[in-house]
């Protein structure tokens, strides 16, 4: 959906890092990171910078971007890369059929910016219908093509570390 859209692979790229969640990010780890040049990765930032979308900082000698939360279509694209990455639909039958979930994390490559391919998802919550979870994971890889990994705690025993996308 979002490529038939934006032709540019690593302008896709970008906003899938910088608009999935708060992520920054600077040339050279961002050129590493795609397996791009980084005369395309520089080309592409430019161009999200000067349409206000993405916005820069001073870390020293380098610069970190990050997207602009304050731009009139903030939203409207972290949605639109929400819907292409395929959570919220995921996120929505998961929490209204599951049972007690008390909060759901991304963890991984996604909680990265990273289309990696896998969705990986923490769930703390208890009596979760487990037969049910694994028709979920089986059909929403069917429906937008990614698998998904789910473990599923009881108790915050740990720092968890990935995105807070419920609770």
């Amino acid at each position: 959906m979002l490529d038939s859209i934006v032709t540019s692979k690593t302008r896709i790229k970008l906003l899938l890092k910088f608009f999935s969640h708060d992520n920054s990010g600077y040339l050279r780890s961002l050129a590493k990171e795609f397996d791009e040049s980084t005369n395309s990765v520089r080309v592409e930032l430019n161009r999200l910078t000067e349409a206000g979308l993405l916005q820069t900082e001073d870390d020293g000698k380098t610069k970190v971007y990050r997207a602009n939360r304050s731009h009139p279509f903030f939203n409207e694209i972290r949605n639109m890369v929400s819907k292409f990455l395929g959570l919220d639909q995921l996120l929505e039958q998961v929490v209204s059929r599951l049972g007690n979930v008390e909060k759901a994390y991304i963890v991984g490559d996604y909680a990265q910016g990273v289309d990696s391919g896998t969705i990986e998802l923490i769930l703390l919550g208890k009596d979760i219908d487990m037969a049910y979870l694994d028709f979920l994971v089986e059909k929403t890889y069917e429906k937008i093509n990614r698998r998904v990994q789910v473990r599923v705690l009881e108790e915050m025993g740990e720092d968890i570390g990935g995105v807070m996308v419920y609770g």
